[in-house]
């Protein structure tokens, strides 16, 4: 509960206390804090356990620390029934930003180890490889890149 309090906080809080409550009162003090806060507890406890019971066996694994979600996604990827391991394994952004940066300066990239940007199968990627097709635009539209609305 006190993981961060050091040796020198603690010494001054006993002291701070000490001086506020004077000795004569701070035993009576630190017994009602103490009272105070099994009291809570309990309290959360029968209410942890009301919440259980009223939810029904299929949440009789729930925790309540579960709605934090920093543990909720580190129980999930622990878990991986998603396959969410292999989409983060799958996905390397050095890779794809070296692609993106040779693609800006006009760079070749069918020469690169992955070789799949321009090779068999589209499955709906864009290649940033290729230089887009001259259309019929005004030439003030041919020195932009295209606009994509998803991308913004």
């Amino acid at each position: 509960m006190f993981n961060d309090i050091g040796a020198l906080e603690l010494v001054t809080l006993v002291v701070l206390a000490v001086l506020v409550f004077g000795p004569d009162k701070l035993p009576k003090v630190i017994q009602d804090v103490t009272r105070t806060i099994r009291k809570i507890r309990e309290f959360s406890d029968s209410a942890k356990q009301d919440i259980r019971s009223e939810l029904g066996p299929e949440f009789k694994d729930f925790e309540f620390e579960d709605l934090n979600p920093k543990t909720f996604i580190r129980k999930q990827l622990d878990n991986d029934e998603l396959g969410l391991k292999e989409l983060r394994n799958g996905f390397d952004l050095k890779k794809e930003m070296a692609e993106v940066t040779d693609a800006v300066h006009g760079r070749d990239t069918e020469s690169s180890p992955s070789g799949s940007s321009s090779s068999g199968s589209d499955s709906g990627r864009i290649d940033m490889s290729k230089k887009p097709e001259k259309s019929e635009k005004p030439a003030a539209d041919d020195d932009r890149p295209p606009f994509d609305a998803d991308a913004t």
